[in-house]
């Protein structure tokens, strides 16, 4: 047979014993091993063949290894939640290192461009006017890295970027009202190398069928762009409202600091003009409210906050945006920077080596993804788009 290394031929020698594990245990046996005189290297072809791990696991157990690694606290809980279920003792270290050569593996294949399971095309939801509509969703979230030999090192941050099919409040006769469908991307990548890997996810789940297509962000330098530049037949790219109404809150109290209730109040008229009549007009308001003169910091606070607004007038129609039917909140991907890496990669005490975190981040995201979705990655199932 033919050398994988060098090329050259690499000829029968002997029959040698191996005993990696399995779910049920260890598995002994005998297999061909091949030495090839060119460069000295010998192979086992049947290893290969039964995809064992180099931690001589079996494909069975590397998924539920994998699996323990992914959703829990620690590799450590991993390995004692993978002896509880199925009575498999592995070492904390075997558990990560399966985990990371898994996550690295589906890092690969999507950064090669592969999704995993048939193409189809999801039952978008219709908005007011009875339009399919797709929504596109990103953020990014801090994960705490530690540097060689535990040295101390700078935080990075982790996109993520999901395609979504949310439930609307008044769905029309006939649409299924289920969990929302949705496909996630996450890993320690720029801001411009989610787009295109997002544009992937939306391709398969057949977004070309939506009839409207949707930005959801909370304003972060550069997503408006990113989502622009992947998605052009995007109709709008929505400020989530929560943001803005957050920092409607502050300077609520820095107007009334002695008093909470008063404070609430404001807020609440401030968000409730916001959602009625868009933010360039709260943007005139506020410009010519009757502030109180000598509190301290609140005209800073309010020349803030009124650019703010009228920068981000346009992103900010939101009597439009309900009119239309269409969703002003980016809590699904909020959601998801809590879900897919907060609960896993973000604990207590939690320190990560780069590519440790990259791929994790991965596995989360495909774990937390659509139904289907971890099951093809582990069957192979691939579609190159």
């Amino acid at each position: 047979m033919t050398c994988p290394h060098c090329g050259g031929a690499a000829e029968f020698h002997s029959h040698r014993p191996h005993t990696p594990t399995s779910l049920v245990g260890p598995i002994p046996y005998t297999r061909a091993y091949y030495l090839c005189r060119c460069c000295g290297k010998g192979l086992f072809p049947f290893d290969q063949q039964a995809g064992l791990t180099p931690r001589n696991l079996t494909p069975g157990l590397e998924r539920v290894a994998t699996l323990a690694g992914t959703v829990a606290d620690s590799f450590e809980r991993g390995a004692d939640l993978l002896q509880e279920l199925a009575g498999i003792r592995l070492s904390e270290s075997t558990v990560e290192r399966t985990s990371e050569d898994a996550g690295q593996r589906l890092a690969d294949d999507v950064q090669a461009g592969r999704t995993f399971g048939p193409k189809v095309v999801w039952p978008w939801h219709k908005d007011y006017k009875g339009r399919t509509c797709a929504y596109i969703e990103g953020d990014a979230t801090g994960v705490r890295q530690q540097g060689p030999g535990g040295t101390a090192a700078e935080g990075r941050m982790a996109n993520v970027g999901l395609v979504g099919n949310p439930v609307p409040e008044w769905p029309w006769p006939g649409e299924k009202c289920g969990p929302m469908e949705v496909r996630y991307i996450a890993g320690l990548y720029k801001l411009e190398e989610v787009g295109p890997l997002l544009r992937k996810q939306a391709g398969q789940v057949g977004m070309d069928e939506a009839e409207c297509w949707l930005g959801l962000s909370d304003g972060g330098n550069g997503l408006e762009e990113r989502i622009k530049e992947n998605f052009p037949l995007v109709w709008a790219i929505i400020l989530d409202f929560y943001h803005p109404a957050e920092r409607l809150t502050g300077l609520s109290r820095l107007l009334h600091p002695e008093d909470e209730a008063k404070a609430e109040a404001q807020a609440q008229v401030w968000c409730q003009l916001l959602k009625d009549e868009g933010g360039a007009l709260l943007a005139a308001v506020l410009r010519e409210w009757a502030w109180p003169p000598g509190r301290p910091g609140l005209a800073a606070a309010v020349a803030e906050m009124v650019g703010y607004l009228e920068n981000h007038a346009h992103r900010m129609e939101y009597p439009e945006y309900l009119a239309e039917g269409w969703f002003i909140g980016s809590g699904a991907v909020e959601s998801a920077c809590k879900t897919v890496v907060g609960q896993r990669l973000k604990l207590a005490g939690m320190r990560w080596g780069e590519d440790g975190a990259d791929q994790m981040c991965h596995l989360r995201a495909l774990y937390r993804s659509e139904k289907g979705q971890w099951e093809a990655f582990w069957n192979r199932e691939y579609t190159q788009n």
